[in-house]
């Protein structure tokens, strides 16, 4: 939530603050907590600015993406039938022989182009595919874009998504998210703890001025938007690299990985025969495009859908649907080349628990969930961020004296702590470090480096004293 200290006000009475809170069951902890939300918001903030910021535009790409390439995603709407996905991806290759098909899209709307995605193209990322779009009614090919990941995102959004996943720097620049997302939930957790631990005429912002309405003004934010903060941050490590991969170890001992449709064709007599009918990286194979997507249809998978062609003799297509808004569609089907027979269907109803919050989940994150509803709501948290950022670097300024900016909280918080609280509570902190590794290794480093500079300065002060 709160990415600056929250307050020392308790520590320092002014003339115009109210009376202090009577002791209570946060008592023990909260100099301990406000001792963690100070240094955290001090040196995690600018991280959390930058991810806000990217985020914010991330949020906002979907609907520049169709306003940049409306020529490549739409055409006029057409009252005569749409042409067989056959001939569309045909079209495609006559204007683009290079690469192999990968995937191929239809059009899922009257306005809407077909995708055929190229693989192995010369000067196209490796992780990359190479768009075709082509218009389902007159096999126009309108445009080749790059294009990256499930979501389809073209060459604008894939550069706002990598600038918010690791600023153009690589995996050594995705531990700047990480780090980020691994201490968004503490920081939030305890300005809201912070927040509320406060006696109700402390916390508010009407009638107050200086540090005070700043105050005010950051923890009133911090306190609506703390939920949303939280969901993001736990979101987020879910695909992240050192606790993404703990979480995946968690879902794997509990049975509750994301299924996948099984892409072996069906044994027999047929078995090999579809591959022979492919030609030098074509999508036909076997039964075609057009037998494999109507078996699709028959098993009820509606638009939008991806079809993949078989990887070699062995395997066979596999039909996906696509959609990440809601209600999502997120049924698969095997279909063998051979003989156009459905050999395997997974639906997304019958997920593990655990997969389908991940899914909902990320698509929450990333705007795709509730479409433009969730991408405004995206933007209106990465503001409010924005702005509790700011509001949190204030304070520490107007803390300060001369111009110069705050005093840190002091040490010895944990000193407060009754041991039947602060062992369990070290224990905790103990496993969630070690499942969220860039959170546990800068707390465990902070602490230690704490008690050091604390008993030299004891030390010294001892000296000084004789």
């Amino acid at each position: 939530m709160t990415t600056a200290p929250s307050t020392t006000a308790d520590e320092a009475p002014q003339p115009d603050a109210a009376p202090p809170p009577a002791p209570g069951r946060w008592s023990p902890l909260r100099p301990l907590i406000l001792r963690l939300h100070f240094y955290a918001g001090v040196f995690v903030a600018p991280f959390l600015l930058v991810a806000a910021v990217t985020g914010l535009l991330y949020a906002a790409s979907f609907q520049a993406e169709r306003l940049v390439y409306d020529h490549e995603l739409t055409v006029p709407a057409a009252d005569g039938a749409k042409l067989p996905i056959s001939e569309q991806v045909a079209a495609a290759r006559a204007a683009h022989p290079e690469g192999t098909v990968a995937a191929v899209r239809p059009s899922p709307e009257d306005d809407a182009t077909t995708r055929v995605m190229l693989s192995g193209v010369a000067g196209v990322d490796p992780a990359h595919t190479l768009a075709v779009f082509v218009d389902p009614y007159t096999a126009e090919v309108r445009g080749a874009l790059e294009q990256y990941g499930s979501t389809g995102a073209l060459p604008l959004r894939t550069w706002i998504d990598e600038f918010h996943r690791d600023l153009h720097l690589g995996q050594p620049g995705r531990l700047y998210s990480e780090f980020a997302a691994s201490w968004l939930w503490v920081i939030a957790g305890g300005g809201l703890v912070l927040w509320f631990s406060r006696r109700r005429a402390r916390r508010k912002v009407r009638g107050t001025a200086g540090r005070r309405r700043t105050l005010g003004l950051h923890g009133a934010t911090g306190a609506w938007i703390a939920a949303g903060l939280v969901f993001l941050s736990a979101t987020g490590l879910t695909w992240s690299t050192y606790a993404g991969a703990n979480v995946e170890k968690l879902r794997v001992s509990l049975g509750q990985t994301t299924p996948v449709v099984s892409s072996a064709a069906a044994a027999g007599e047929h078995a090999g025969h579809g591959a022979a009918a492919g030609t030098g990286g074509d999508a036909e194979h076997g039964v075609g495009l057009d037998k494999v997507l109507a078996a699709a249809r028959a098993e009820g998978l509606g638009d939008p859908v991806e079809i993949v062609p078989p990887a070699d003799a062995a395997t066979a297509y596999v039909v996906r649907q696509v959609q990440r808004s809601w209600p999502e569609k997120q049924d698969a089907v095997a279909v063998d080349p051979a003989t156009g027979e459905v050999t395997d269907v997974l639906r997304f109803a019958d997920h593990p628990v655990l997969a389908k919050l991940t899914r909902w989940g990320i698509d929450l994150h990333t705007g795709n969930l509730f479409g433009l509803a969730n991408q405004l709501a995206l933007m209106a948290l990465a503001l409010a961020l924005i702005w509790i950022v700011v509001l949190g670097y204030r304070m520490w300024w107007q803390r300060g004296r001369g111009g110069a900016f705050g005093r840190p909280v002091p040490r010895g918080a944990w000193q407060q702590v009754p041991p039947y609280v602060l062992v369990p509570l070290l224990a905790c902190v103990a496993v969630v470090g070690y499942f969220v590794p860039l959170l546990g290794i800068p707390l465990a480093a902070f602490l230690a480096a704490d008690v050091v500079l604390g008993e030299i300065a004891h030390r010294r002060g001892r000296r000084a004293y004789r």
